[in-house]
């Protein structure tokens, strides 16, 4: 259900230290918690799961939470107490993809994963997976009621939470049925169709989500930031361009997982591209290649694109997209949240991973 690669800013060597040491805090009470009596095995089990698919990202997403939560207090350090509870919704956003990344590696019949097999490839693992992708959600639900249940954005969070994943699981099923329809006719796949699994599939939980806690948390009603919204959700769709472009032209040693858009047919934003700017005969050779798991077919699409100069026309979109980001960002009354917006796309504009 979710892109490869994290958008969203990164924080320093301290706050990634302080995060990953909450993690383990997080993990403990939910290897402890009372609503379940955990075998051994079960204990196990849950713990190795929770270290292979929570831990192993960038955590961008989560550590980004923190930083827009400082940035919104204009408070280079917080209290203990704040640091924990803005890191406890990051640790919630990582739990989040790690649950997206579990159920869509099967769905997608993944090899790789943040350079390691997914996890139902793990020996023994296999459609266990699946449950474990549910517990995952679940122990957002746990960590949430945990740490929040009492206060006054509890309910909102939940909310939040609920809206977002049902957002991204609703992209997801936009995407696999869109990929069914363009394997019987390529023509389906057009800009407005990956904009929209784009947008819901991604763009909220990597980009809008963290940024949201961060709000709530400062005490803020989201209802006010509807245009924040829009451009976090602008920013996420200029990601997943990105992410579709390395999945083509990145290094897989380098981003940590093979590129399969061509192979498996997806609505990806160079395809999209392509069949705008290709002639008729240059179509046929997409009808016929695209798709397919022969290394030979794949090549002809890659070189297709390379006929079509896509690697320029995306530098183009690049250049474009953050020209208006900037002028979107800078429309906003408040100077923090435009702080906020800008350490984001600073993160992701050019990015190579």
């Amino acid at each position: 259900m979710a892109a490869g690669g994290n958008g969203a800013a990164g924080g320093g060597a301290d706050t990634k230290a302080a995060f990953a040491q909450i993690y383990k805090t997080l993990k403990e009470e939910l290897l402890a918690d009372p609503a379940f009596e955990f075998t051994a095995e079960a204990h196990q089990w849950i713990d190795r799961m929770i270290d292979y698919n929570v831990l192993g990202g960038k955590c961008n997403r989560g550590l980004s939470v923190v930083d827009s939560y400082k940035l919104l207090k204009g408070a280079d350090v917080l209290g203990e107490e704040e640091l924990f509870l803005a890191s406890t919704l990051g640790w919630c956003i990582e739990w989040l993809q790690a649950y997206f990344l579990v159920l869509d590696d099967i769905m997608d019949d993944s090899h790789t994963r943040r350079g390691q097999p997914c996890w139902f490839r793990v020996p023994h693992v296999g459609f266990i997976a699946v449950n474990d992708g549910i517990i995952l959600r679940n122990h957002i639900s746990r960590i949430l009621r945990h740490q929040f249940k009492g206060k006054p954005y509890y309910a909102d969070l939940l909310d939040l939470f609920n809206e977002v994943e049902f957002k991204t699981a609703s992209g997801q099923l936009l995407d696999l049925i869109t990929t069914h329809e363009g394997e019987q006719d390529l023509t389906k796949y057009n800009i407005t169709v990956h904009r929209r699994i784009v947008q819901y599939k991604t763009a909220y939980y990597s980009f809008y989500l963290p940024v949201a806690c961060a709000l709530l948390l400062s005490g803020e009603n989201l209802d006010n930031y509807g245009a924040v919204e829009n451009i976090l959700v602008e920013m996420g769709t200029y990601f997943q361009v990105q992410d579709d472009y390395l999945d083509c032209y990145g290094d897989p040693e380098f981003i940590g997982k093979i590129g399969t858009d061509i192979e498996d047919y997806k609505c990806s934003w160079l395809v999209v591209q392509a069949l705008e700017c290709a002639d008729e005969s240059q179509k046929h050779i997409l009808f016929e290649n695209y798709g397919k798991k022969d290394p030979a077919c794949v090549a002809k699409v890659k070189n297709l694109y390379k006929e079509l100069n896509l690697e320029a026309v995306f530098q183009d979109y690049e250049k474009e997209s953050y020209k208006k980001l900037i002028a979107d960002i800078e429309a906003q009354p408040s100077i923090a949240v435009q702080s906020v917006l800008k350490s984001f796309l600073h993160k992701i504009y050019k990015r190579q991973k």
